[in-house]
């Protein structure tokens, strides 16, 4: 007989490729706003003879793209868990290597969701300028409305991002078209040089290069997160990572094409962007809304590192490198504690720079070469060890963009380092010493446990019970009844102030226990000050000293409204007594029993 099985209904909650490329992506495709710029900006240095090299640095950086592409998507498919360089490094570089890669890629995330909505909030108060001292609220209020897309799942953030994604691709693609179409620029560009422009070399080359690999960022995210595909999920992240690497190459010729031909130079008022579009497309509707749209993708390019960290810190919790709270995901397949750890830490960066982008940039783009460095070295590892198929040509690629993410790596950080570069060399090595702390204190809680040892047989121990009670009600009934159903012997312990409004409640609350007769006996704790805590934390201790039972349980009935807003109405009378007990004895096992007022309205059964 055939049976039929439904597909999980999680994958509903992962992503396609095309929704992969809008939720990854869009770090590195809208890094042509701003990539081919920071060419420009380097080689206009050297004047007109320098900006005849962009065109060729432009394709430096595209073979680059090119090697980094069949890189990821070879470890895609051999690290089919995700972690991208982390997970290539520990493998084959050691656990040192791998640390630095992941410090230094969560730093990129971090920077990449900051700048995206920094740099999106900043093209739109350009444009209204009266927005300009509320810069900061829209970042917060940007980064809020993209985390909060991400927390209600991975897949229904991405489908927000689809539409937005093909409209900027067409839009660039207009845009190149119209200019490779044309002759001579509708509008005139601007062609503003320096007074004496420096020689071209070598050095002038490699910060061109250097800069420009900006545009490269991004690149690896789908690697990280090969977890967020559906079945087949491997095959799915490699097409999304060969069209990300097919438009990306696309764009930035195309774009560096148009910059060789219409002599594009740095404005101190329009993007190199802007510029292309007006001389393609001319100063109408089509520019207004390149320019929108470029702000829109600006801003959700933050997205790419809400689709890569958390996955991220979910293998470096599963490897005890971080709490293991950064390994659980929620309902909607969304790894939450880093959603929302990423969002705290990029408003805050937000905060602190007072939405500026050129304040985040300086040290913007370096950690993901270090990724880009280890994955690359790693990969040359990995190809030698299998010694399989065709494996020396492979590794000849990985090992020469080893070695081109290396020299950009120094260049940025040498070019930087002034700047603010100077940050990632203090905050990487304090992440990894962060890592290593936490797996020491998972190794040292690992032999307390004697984790992977076979304990002995579980055997049953008499218990004391001990259930705090502030008087007689439906409540102190089904917390006696819960402990009769756990313990050996039972006893009720209230607490009695020395306060004239009080006196003679004890000896009422004794009377009315006996006329109750629970067959538990009811014992009154003295206290000169209202504070709960203290006297039960003293009578637990003398149990302890008295050492006549092998476990002590303290078991604490408590209120649970049926509406959530109802729980300010209650007093917090469980969690205090359980932070009592929890900082002054040591052998006690703390039980809030939680009944609900809703479950109280029913009647009693026997």
């Amino acid at each position: 007989m055939r049976v039929m099985t439904a597909a999980p209904d999680e994958e509903r909650h992962r992503l396609t490729a095309l929704e992969g490329l809008a939720a990854l992506s869009l770090d590195a495709l809208s890094s042509v706003a701003y990539g081919p710029e920071a060419i420009v900006i380097v080689l206009v240095a050297a004047g007109t003879v320098g900006l005849s090299y962009a065109l060729p640095v432009t394709g430096a950086i595209v073979l680059l793209l090119a090697v980094l592409v069949i890189s990821y998507r070879q470890i895609i498919a051999a690290f089919p868990g995700g972690g991208g360089a982390y997970a290539v490094a520990s493998k084959h570089l050691g656990t040192m290597p791998s640390l630095i890669a992941a410090a230094s890629l969560i730093v990129d995330y971090l920077l990449n969701a900051a700048v995206g909505v920094s740099a999106g909030v900043e093209a739109l108060t350009s444009a209204y300028t009266g927005l300009y001292p509320d810069r900061v609220w829209i970042c917060l209020l940007v980064l809020a409305l993209i985390t909060a897309a991400n927390l209600w799942g991975v897949a229904d953030s991405a489908r927000l991002f689809i539409v937005p994604t093909v409209i900027f691709i067409v839009a660039i693609a207009s845009v190149i078209a119209g200019g490779l179409l044309r002759n001579h620029p509708l509008v005139p560009v601007a062609h503003i040089m320096p007074m004496h422009p420096e020689v071209v070399g070598v050095l002038l080359l490699l910060r061109a290069f250097a800069s420009g690999c900006s545009a490269l960022t991004g690149v690896e995210a789908i690697a990280n997160a090969v977890p967020s595909f559906r079945q087949p999920r491997a095959r799915r992240a490699q097409h999304t990572e060969m069209w990300l690497g097919i438009l990306l190459a696309g764009m930035l010729i195309g774009l560096g094409i148009l910059i060789r031909k219409f002599h594009v130079t740095e404005s101190p008022t329009r993007t190199v962007l802007a510029q292309l579009t007006s001389a393609s497309l001319g100063h109408n509707f089509a520019f207004y809304a390149i320019q929108l749209i470029t702000t829109v993708l600006l801003a959700l390019a933050a997205n790419t590192s809400f689709g890569g960290l958390p996955v991220l810190a979910s293998l470096l919790a599963r490897d005890n490198f971080l709490p293991h709270v950064f390994w659980l995901k929620a309902d909607r397949q969304v790894h939450r504690y880093g959603v929302v750890v990423l969002a705290v830490v990029a408003g805050i960066l937000l905060v602190v720079s007072r939405g500026n982008t050129q304040a985040l940039v300086p040290v913007f783009a370096i950690g993901v070469f270090v990724g880009f460095t280890l994955s690359q070295a790693g990969m040359v590892r990995h190809w030698r060890q299998q010694h399989g198929r065709g494996w020396a040509g492979r590794a000849v690629i990985n090992g020469v963009g080893a070695v081109f993410t290396a020299a950009a790596l120094a260049i940025e950080l040498i070019s930087k380092f002034a700047e603010g570069a100077w940050l990632v060399v203090i905050v990487v090595p304090l992440l990894v010493l962060m890592f290593t702390r936490i797996h020491a204190a998972y190794a040292r809680i690992g032999v307390l446990l004697r984790a992977g040892e076979q304990p002995p047989p579980p055997r049953r121990r008499s218990s004391l019970v001990v259930v705090p009670v502030g008087g007689i009600s439906r409540l102190t009934a089904e917390g006696i009844s819960a402990a009769m159903s756990i313990g050996d012997e039972i006893v009720a312990v209230t607490v009695c102030y020395a306060d004239p409004e009080d006196e003679g409640a004890d000896a009422h609350l004794h009377e009315h226990w006996e006329q109750w007769h629970p067959s538990v006996p009811l014992v009154t704790l003295h206290t000169d000050h209202r504070s709960l805590g203290p006297p039960i934390v003293d009578y637990l201790r003398q149990i302890e000293a008295e050492d006549r039972h092998h476990r002590l349980v303290v078991l604490i009935p408590e209120v649970m409204p049926s509406r959530r807003w109802q729980q300010v109405l209650h007093n917090q009378r469980g969690f205090v007594l359980e932070r009592a007990i929890q900082r002054g004895t040591v052998n006690v096992v703390i039980c809030r029993f939680r009944y609900r007022l809703a479950t109280m309205a029913k009647p009693p059964q026997d």
